[in-house]
């Protein structure tokens, strides 16, 4: 059956990927910058069984879990073999580039990856361009990666956390806020996210940045980056973390110091976080869906393969999530990974 490509405005109004029959389908991508297109038709098609190598930056985190298991869903029911391979934190750059090594020397058909350092990946992803293996990334918008590759899924990035700067900005009105800010370690992703979310409070006079530290991605980090940003800063009302995690380890240190006047902001949609938000330990976080973006990615990548992809970025929908809708997808544990800790 062929499949119907969608544009992401469709996907949006349909509840966010609320039909099952969406899990077959991705919308259709949009054209990288000029010189960033590898060409699908250099792919080698393969003879025997399909074997994909999914490469996220880190174990650490359950987002890069479930966009695995969105893989795997899609994969597993056409008989296609699916191998992960990460370091555990996301820190280890040198983990992961020996990791993309490892795998240059062993028979693959095509390689989902995601990285904090673009240019370090760049060379490796080169060689296996040049193989005929696909190569498609995951969990960005990147338009124009170092070298050419042949696709990329993932949400826009500075958008979502506009989107979220623009709900902090209807729910704070005209008082006057002080903001900390909790970056991710720096690199593409972090300086999207952050620069979304200044972007949204730009222009409004009683949003006032006061310091912005480096969180590293993981709950520690963001308990330690809060912890610092709170106690230099007690007039901090707001704090935006630039993912989940780092906005729980933000809750935790607000908690910690007994503030539970701070509106604090995450990034992702990990189950984790959803679930916070339930508790009332943080405010909104942006949901991207990473199950249904690891579908989204099996998909292309397969039809990749079969020389049926366009190339291009492919883009998955957001929503905002807080406190008046978080129940509502915490009632969807199908598109969750992993699943929420009870029914809801």
């Amino acid at each position: 059956m062929k499949r119907i490509k969608m544009t992401s405005a469709a996907l949006a109004l349909l509840s966010m990927f609320g039909s099952a029959a969406l899990a077959q389908d991705y919308p259709a991508p949009v054209p990288l910058k000029e010189g960033a297109q590898a060409p699908i038709e250099a792919i080698k098609k393969a003879d025997g069984p399909l074997r994909i190598a999914y490469m996220p930056p880190a174990t650490e985190f359950n987002y890069y879990i479930a966009i695995g298991e969105g893989i795997k869903a899609v994969t597993a029911a056409k008989g296609v073999e699916v191998f992960m391979l990460a370091p555990q934190s996301g820190a280890d750059i040198n983990g992961q580039m020996g990791m993309i090594q490892d795998v240059l020397t062993q028979d693959v058909d095509a390689i989902i990856f995601g990285t904090h350092d673009e240019g370090a990946a760049a060379p490796l992803l080169k060689q296996a361009v040049e193989k005929g293996v696909a190569v498609v990334m995951i969990n960005s918008d990147i338009p124009n990666f170092p070298t050419p590759i042949h696709g990329v899924v993932g949400y826009a990035q500075r958008a979502g956390t506009h989107k979220i700067a623009d709900w902090a900005v209807a729910k704070v009105g005209d008082a006057p806020i002080k903001v900390g800010v909790i970056e991710g370690q720096p690199g593409y992703h972090s300086t999207e996210r952050v620069g979304g979310f200044l972007d949204g409070i730009k222009g409004h006079p009683n949003f006032e940045v006061v310091a912005s530290v480096d969180g590293k991605w993981n709950v520690e980090g963001g308990n330690t980056a809060a912890m610092d940003l709170l106690q230099a800063h007690p007039e901090i009302g707001l704090i935006f973390a630039a993912n989940d995690y780092m906005a729980i380890g933000a809750s935790l240190a607000a908690k910690a110091l007994g503030r539970t006047d701070l509106i604090i902001l995450g990034n992702d949609g990990d189950t984790s976080g959803l679930e916070e938000i339930a508790a009332g330990n943080f405010t909104a976080t942006v949901n991207t869906v990473p199950f249904l973006m690891g579908q989204a990615a099996a998909n292309a990548t397969l039809d990749a393969l079969d020389h049926k992809f366009a190339g291009g970025w492919v883009e998955i929908p957001t929503e905002i999530v807080d406190a008046n809708n978080v129940i509502s997808v915490l009632q969807q544990p199908e598109k969750l990974y992993p699943q929420p800790s009870k029914k809801y």
